[in-house]
C-alpha cells in the first residue's frame, strides 16, 4: 500500500485509503479494483461503499522518507517523489473528511518530499480543501492552527511548493472538460496523466505558448507543466495507436514541456515495453531546489 514504486515517474506510492468508484471510461478496467490489497481486504468499489483506511504503520512511511531526504538527494541529486494514490482518489467526496485532514497534515509536514497528487475529480479539490478547513475550525484544537493556515493559504492562491497537482485524462472530451479546471486550481506544478490513452488528444492550447495565454489575457496564465502517457494493460486492454502518442509527444516538445512515456500496455505489458520511435522518454519537471529529474 506504500512502497518503493514500480511506477517509473515516481519513487514511492502512498495510499491513505483504498476504495473508489468508476467515474471515467478510463476506469472501465480499473487495476486497483482487483489489486491484491483490495481483494485481501474485501474492499468493494462503488458509490456508498465504505473506503478502507490503511494501517498506522503505512501512514508512518512518508515521514520516514522525509527523514531520509539527505541520503536520497546525495545518491540521486534530486528529491523523492510520492504518488498519492494508486488504489483510491484523494479527492473522492466519499472519503471521511477527517481522513483528508490527516492526509493534508501529513503532506504539510513532509516538505522534503514532492507529493504527486493525482485525481480524476479535479472539481472536488477546492471543495475538499474548504471542507477540511471547515472541519478543523469546528472540531480541532489550536494544535491544528498551522494546518488551517496552510490550507487557507492554498485556497487563496499560495499553493504549497512541494505539491504537484495532476489529473487523469483519457480522451479529448475529458481534456477539454478538466484541463481548464486544473489550470484554475492553485498549484505549484500541474500535470496530466493520459493513462490509459483511449484516443487522440490535442493539448497544445493548454501548454506554454500564445494560444492559452492569449485566451486568458496574459503571458503568465497557468499552463500544463508535465505530461505522462501510457497504454492500458491487462486482460481486455484497449489498444493505443502510435500516432496518438507521437502527436502528444510532439505537442510537448514544441512547447518544451517534459514528456514521460510510461508503457505501451496491452495484454502482455512486459513484452510491449515502453520504447517510442527508438528511445525512451523519461522527462520529469525540473523544479528549483529539486535537482535534475
Amino acid at each position: 500500500m506504500s512502497q518503493f514504486s514500480k511506477i517509473g515517474w515516481t519513487d514511492h506510492t502512498f495510499n491513505a485509503h483504498i476504495g473508489c468508484q468508476k467515474v471515467s471510461p478510463g476506469c472501465d478496467h480499473c487495476y486497483a479494483e482487483v489489486e491484491r490489497a483490495t481483494m485481501a481486504l474485501g474492499v468493494i468499489w462503488g458509490p456508498g461503499q465504505p473506503r478502507h483506511r490503511t494501517s498506522t504503520v503505512n501512514w508512518r512511511n512518508p515521514s520516514k522518507w522525509h527523514t531520509a531526504h539527505e541520503a536520497f538527494y546525495a545518491a540521486h541529486g534530486r528529491r523523492q517523489r510520492v504518488f498519492c494514490a494508486s488504489l483510491s482518489d484523494w479527492a473522492d467526496s466519499e472519503i471521511p473528511i477527517e481522513w483528508t485532514v490527516d492526509l493534508l497534515e501529513l503532506v504539510r509536514t513532509t516538505t522534503n518530499l514532492d507529493w504527486q497528487m493525482l485525481t480524476k475529480r479535479i472539481s472536488n479539490v477546492v471543495k475538499r480543501l474548504a471542507a477540511a478547513a471547515d472541519w478543523i475550525r469546528e472540531h480541532a484544537t489550536d494544535t491544528m492552527s498551522a494546518l488551517l493556515a496552510w490550507i487557507e493559504a492554498w485556497l487563496a492562491g499560495d499553493a504549497p511548493a512541494h505539491v504537484w497537482l495532476g489529473i487523469s485524462v483519457v480522451n479529448q472530451e475529458e481534456a477539454d472538460r478538466d484541463i481548464p479546471k486544473l489550470l484554475a486550481t492553485p498549484a505549484a506544478l500541474r500535470f496530466v496523466s493520459m493513462e490509459p490513452l483511449l484516443g487522440p488528444v490535442v493539448i497544445a492550447p493548454y501548454l506554454p505558448g500564445w494560444l492559452w495565454s492569449q485566451r486568458q489575457g496574459g503571458d503568465h496564465a497557468p499552463t500544463i507543466d508535465w505530461v505522462i502517457v501510457g497504454g492500458e494493460s491487462g486482460p481486455g486492454a484497449r489498444p493505443m495507436k502510435e500516432e496518438w502518442v507521437v502527436d502528444i509527444r510532439d505537442q510537448c516538445l514544441a512547447a518544451q514541456v517534459p514528456f514521460f512515456f510510461k508503457q505501451w500496455g496491452g495484454v502482455q505489458r512486459r513484452r510491449a515495453g515502453r520504447v517510442l520511435r527508438g528511445r525512451t522518454w523519461d522527462q520529469v519537471p525540473l523544479l528549483a531546489g529539486s535537482g535534475a529529474g
